[in-house]
């Protein structure tokens, strides 16, 4: 058959083959050319050509790299390997490599040939098969054939020691515990004077320490000079045409070499020592103006860091990095700014002394560059900088991009919060903060702004008279609204008085009607939000008692929400109008200031909610939809956050129509009352629809849903006193004059004493008092004895109690309960029930203290109080 009449037969040359491919105007035409030529492949395999078997193979990797399958030329590998020529063995171990891997299974029938091409007499060969075997070799082929490959690592030529290296990298791999059979082979390579043959022995000892313990001792005590020794040939070498890049002798193996000091010097003080004279040596001649030159200085960099170097030679490192960071290139100063994080560990001080750079890159116009620059100033924060480096951050706030501001707003925010020693400071920094970027402020960050806030009597009347004018400078800011918001409702006498003036400040004329208006403006401009419209609505209803003269126009801006479609809103404007137009007798006592915030218990909850929250991403997310509340019209309502609720921020008139899981994990009560989930066990399985939610939640039973919505809970701590909130369903019921079902008791009626909490470690006892005339108060002196024979400390008692009651904590006689009852610890508690007679007292209780220094955490409910109270 004539060959130049078919142009797809089995001698068809592979450059016509690929001009053919390469002229297929469509994928179809090309499925057709490879098409055709497989199948006259496959018939040449079949007649057993042997004159074309090696171009035939050519062709088949060529169409496997296309993505065509080629499985039926394998065997043909096979035959060209086991080939007497060059020739045909290269294409058969390059179509071995190609299109086989160790997990076929006809691989095993090539070990035999690779055995005695390794021991070929032609050392091209031989190079051949070492190729082929570093790249596809498998354990059991490792296993065969590594003692020619550790005899080929001491041959004469430098090609096969070199691929020889190589190729052992594979098997340690594979068989790390072949890795003793390398180690007198590799430590004495190191002698050689051939570069190609240093950096292949350099990667086999890295790769030898990383399979074994025993290796990595070895190479300690046998080659650490080698290494200094070539690193200090190379260094001083003089121009070297074949080893030249940039003007730098043979950066590879610089590199190579400092990764393998970092190696055997991490964690030993002895070979740490043996190379710090030629790391120091490289860091001070290495030129810096090439970027050869910085590779290996950054390298250099590295080993410094990663070994037991001296201080010196730390902040010499640290130095080459400020170095980096006044670099053009933008990777350059990358790379540095992640050194330099890693470098914060080892020194900081040495760290320190770039700051100026470092804060300067947070301006840098790559964002990559700036997110670095930025964590890494978050990291230099510390109690004596931390005012100045705020400063700057603060200042550049303005005028960075917005991509940018979400993060210099949080990392700001974190700093302020963490290093804060000043509360006049903090409210000074967070205020602008939130002037300038409110919008990009989480919500747990003006959450605990507003705590220190309650915390800080001295510093109200200036927070609400700066957030005051903040908000008539940039209203657009939805944090700032909001804590300004709340000033205003809660300290608006101070804003209008000028009370509590620090020297710092100028007095500002504010009118009680000025205030109404800055909030009315707030209402109309964030007609969208109903968080801020809800905080708008309880500023203006306390306002109306702060200020009388305001009472009709704030009630007016209230009656506008009444049929507001957002039930929220509607609801709350339907009781505030009440409150304001027929309740004027008591609107004073209802709308008083809130109790102090408790700052401890929130931070506690704070992180408690991070935790959760991470949890909660871990877990199934179907556990997020757990805990809804339904309201009667079908609507489902989310859980309030635990700090909105202490802000009034959520309804608590809703009626209970579906009680919450007991296994959703955000249930707001739960978080409320900071103790947990509910133990089934105890609650007795799930409420029915008739039943209140936390009277089950306290295991007290229920009362008919005519008395009342849900109510949550008041939980104190000492010091604090928890009053229900306006508007609340108590208050309605007082109003309506709803008489006790049962008869009030004797007043002067004697109570006996109870052990209220019992555990392996304390008893805890209540007595009881109460005051002539006042049925609903009583006074109770807890006290608790320590069971054990270690002392107690740090000891805190907390108490919850439904809404109807009112509990005031005061503070412990001590935080130390002295072991085997030897003392006690005595605690006042006040309760006040607003439904005497119609429903019985019930209390949580939690008991934290630390034994040994480790935290221990008690709790449990109380119902076994005597009857009256």
């Amino acid at each position: 058959m004539d060959l130049s009449l078919n142009p797809f037969s089995s001698g068809t040359r592979l450059r016509d083959m690929i001009r053919a491919i390469r002229a297929s105007k469509t994928a179809a035409e090309e499925r057709a050319v490879v098409r055709r030529e497989c199948a006259a492949i496959r018939a040449a395999i079949s007649d057993n050509d042997q004159d074309y078997r090696h171009r035939n193979m050519a062709k088949l990797m060529f169409i496997h790299m296309l993505g065509y399958p080629t499985h039926f030329g394998q065997m043909e590998c096979l035959k060209l390997i086991a080939a007497s020529g060059f020739p045909e063995k290269r294409i058969g171990y390059l179509g071995l490599t190609l299109l086989l891997d160790e997990r076929q299974e006809v691989l095993m029938l090539v070990t035999n040939s690779l055995k005695q091409d390794l021991n070929h007499s032609n050392q091209f060969i031989v190079g051949l098969a070492l190729c082929a075997l570093g790249n596809i070799c498998s354990a059991e082929m490792a296993r065969d054939l590594a003692p020619e490959v550790e005899r080929l690592l001491q041959t004469r030529d430098p090609n096969t020691k070199k691929k020889a290296a190589l190729c052992s990298i594979r098997i340690v791999r594979k068989v790390p515990d072949l890795a003793e059979n390398f180690m007198g082979s590799a430590a004495s390579l190191l002698k050689e004077k051939h570069h190609g043959v240093l950096i292949s022995v350099v990667q086999l000892c890295t790769e030898l320490c990383k399979a074994s313990r025993e290796a990595l001792e070895y190479l300690r005590k046998h080659s650490v000079e080698g290494l200094v020794r070539i690193l200090r040939d190379v260094s001083n070498s003089s121009y070297a045409p074949e080893y030249d890049i940039a003007g730098i002798t043979d950066p590879f193996l610089h590199i190579r070499v400092l990764r393998l000091m970092r190696t055997l010097g991490q964690g030993d003080a002895d070979c740490s020592e043996h190379v710090n004279d030629i790391l120091a040596q490289v860091a001070t001649k290495t030129e810096s103006n090439k970027n050869a030159g910085n590779a290996i200085l950054y390298e250099c960099v590295e080993t410094i860091m990663g070994i037991e170097a001296t201080s010196g030679l730390r902040v010499l490192a640290i130095n080459i990095l400020g170095r980096f960071l006044s670099n053009r290139d933008n990777n350059i100063r990358y790379v540095a700014l992640n050194m330099l994080m890693k470098a914060m560990a080892v020194d900081t001080l040495a760290v320190q002394r770039h700051r100026v750079t470092i804060l300067e890159c947070v301006k840098d116009a790559d964002v990559s560059i700036r997110k670095r620059a930025l964590e890494l100033v978050y990291l230099l924060v510390n109690d004596t900088n931390v005012k100045p480096l705020t400063k700057e951050l603060v200042d550049y706030l303005e005028v960075s991009d917005d991509d940018f501001k979400e993060d210099l707003t949080a990392k700001i925010c974190s700093i302020v919060e963490k290093f804060s020693q000043d509360k006049l400071w903090y409210l000074d920094q967070m205020f602008k903060v939130l002037t300038l970027t409110g919008n990009f402020v989480k919500d747990d960050v003006w959450h605990a702004l507003i705590v220190l806030i309650s915390n800080a009597p001295e510093l109200q009347g200036y927070s609400v008279r700066s957030l005051y004018k903040a908000l008539q400078a940039s209203g657009t800011q939805e944090s700032l609204v909001r804590v300004a918001v709340w000033c205003i409702g809660e300290y608006g006498e101070m804003l209008v008085n000028n009370i509590s003036m620090l020297d710092v400040e100028e007095p500002i004329t504010v009118t009680e009607s000025e205030a109404v208006d800055a909030l009315e403006l707030a209402l109309k401009r964030y007609s969208v939000d109903v968080t801020t419209r809800a905080m708008c609505l309880v500023a203006l209803l306390k306002l109306s008692s702060r200020f009388p003269q305001t009472s009709k126009r704030i009630q007016a801006i209230v009656v506008q929400n009444k049929g507001n479609t957002v039930l929220e809103l509607q609801q709350r404007s339907i009781e505030f109008n009440s409150i304001i137009q027929r309740h004027q007798s008591i609107k004073s006592s209802l709308l008083e200031r809130m109790p102090v915030l408790d700052e401890a218990s929130y931070l506690l909850k704070r992180a408690a909610s991070s935790q959760a929250t991470v949890s909660l991403t871990k877990s199934a997310p179907s556990a997020a939809s757990g805990g809804s509340l339904k309201v009667p019209n079908g609507a489902v309502k989310p859980p309030p956050a635990p700090l909105a609720d202490l802000l009034d921020l959520s309804s608590d008139d809703a009626p209970v129509t579906t009680s919450a899981p007991s296994t959703a994990p955000n249930d707001f009560l739960q978080d409320l009352l900071g103790i947990g989930l509910i133990d089934t066990s105890t609650a007795g399985g799930a409420p029915s629809a008739s039943t209140d939610i936390l009277m089950d939640l306290l295991s007290i039973g229920s009362y008919p849903v005519q008395n009342g919505p849900l109510a949550t809970s008041n939980i104190s701590s000492p010091g604090q006193v928890t009053k229900h909130a306006p508007g609340t369903p108590q208050v309605i019921d007082l109003l309506d004059g709803l008489s006790p079902s049962t008869p009030l008791p004797d007043v002067n009626a004697a109570y006996p004493s109870i052990t209220a909490f019992q555990s392996a470690t304390l008893k805890m006892t209540f007595n009881f008092k109460k005051q002539p005339g006042k049925p609903q108060e009583t006074t109770m002196h807890a006290s608790f004895t320590n069971l054990t024979s270690v002392t107690l400390t740090n000891f805190m008692f907390q108490a919850a109690v439904p809404k109807f009651i009112q509990l005031r904590l005061d503070p412990a006689s001590s935080s130390t309960l002295p072991a085997s009852g030897n003392g006690s610890i005595t605690q006042s508690l006040s309760v006040t029930n607003n439904q005497h007679g119609q429903k019985p007292l019930a209390m949580r209780i939690r008991i934290s203290y630390k034994v040994n220094g480790e935290e221990r955490l008690e709790q449990g409910q109380i119902s076994n109080f005597p009857a009256g109270l």
